[in-house]
């Protein structure tokens, strides 16, 4: 069964069965930034930590980084997004993923928020 987090920095992880999720910017994130015009994406392979900047977000306001909300490897990017990072501002929370990544521990997803906490923080 897959399952929906949330940080307070605006990411989601999209856990699945087989220990691997995907994580990307949320729809509030996507609404704050406007109009994305670039994405830099890390390499798959990569090990990555829980906090760590993975990749760059640009758009007309402002660049900004998408932080790592759990450990583990990546095993695959979005190649889509490098020639349309639109997809993000269209479909945030499906198309517009950036990664998929082995959880290295799986414990750290009880430190992020469900749906429910999330919508409570975007409503204080």
């Amino acid at each position: 069964m897959s399952t929906l987090k949330f940080t307070e920095d605006h990411e989601w992880v999209l856990t699945a069965d087989d220990g691997t999720a995907l994580i990307g910017i949320t729809d509030y994130a996507q609404e704050q930034l406007g109009e994305l015009v670039y994405i830099e994406l890390p390499e798959v392979g990569a090990e990555v930590e829980k906090g760590d900047a993975v990749a760059v977000i640009e758009s007309v306001k402002s660049a900004s980084d998408l932080l790592m909300p759990i450990s583990g490897e990546i095993l695959e990017v979005n190649e889509e997004l490098d020639g349309d990072p639109g997809k993000v501002n269209e479909d945030a929370m499906g198309a517009g993923w950036f990664l998929k990544v082995r959880m290295s521990d799986e414990s750290e997803l009880s430190e992020l928020m469900d749906a429910d906490s999330y919508h409570d923080l975007l409503e204080e």
